[in-house]
């Protein structure tokens, strides 16, 4: 049965000191806790797969940072753990904390589905939601079972969706001038 919203514990960024360091992911969207374990070895590779030409690309134009599973606080009640982000140099030191955490919406976004209706949700609807309301200007995800990537860009003030890649095609992005990169290599 759902609890009334009045009623429903609503956890914060610090809130999330008190878990253990367990290999769970723990985040927060819009007060709500979700917990997720350590993801498959294939969601793993996938990561390492987008992250090779992103660094290489990053390197060769000196144009920005790409790093895994950074963690995001976005603010008390929305603290997630994207799969991999990409900020260009400019914008990287307005989004990074004393601490070095980012606090802000980097560029680019990747989450890599992880198996369950629930986390599928999670990404597809629920970040999907928070990264364009935060600002993100670009969300790629991912779904390593399918070998298919789904492109959602800034359009207006939204994310909206505007192609979804297959084995064959080439992922680029206007936020990464010159950056392409094969989908089948990313499954291979």
């Amino acid at each position: 049965m759902n609890q009334p919203i009045s009623e429903r514990v609503r956890w914060t960024t610090a809130d999330l000191e008190l878990f253990p360091d367990n290999g769970n992911r723990y985040e927060i969207i819009d007060g709500e806790l979700f917990v997720t374990r350590v993801p498959h070895w294939n969601h793993q590779k996938v990561c390492a797969r987008i992250i090779a030409p992103l660094d290489t690309w990053s390197q060769a134009t000196s144009l920005g940072q790409v790093v895994p599973a950074p963690g995001i606080i976005f603010g008390d009640n929305d603290n997630v753990i994207p799969d991999v982000v990409w900020a260009g140099n400019e914008r990287l030191p307005l989004l990074l904390d004393e601490a070095g955490h980012l606090t802000g919406a980097p560029e680019l976004v990747v989450e890599v589905l992880s198996a369950g209706i629930e986390n599928e949700k999670r990404d597809r609807e629920l970040k999907l939601k928070l990264y364009s309301a935060r600002g993100v200007r670009e969300y790629w995800i991912v779904d390593w079972r399918n070998q298919q990537v789904e492109v959602y860009r800034r359009e207006q003030a939204s994310l909206k969706l505007v192609a979804t890649l297959f084995n064959g095609d080439e992922l680029n992005s206007p936020i990464l001038p010159d950056f392409t990169c094969a989908i089948a290599s990313l499954f291979t």
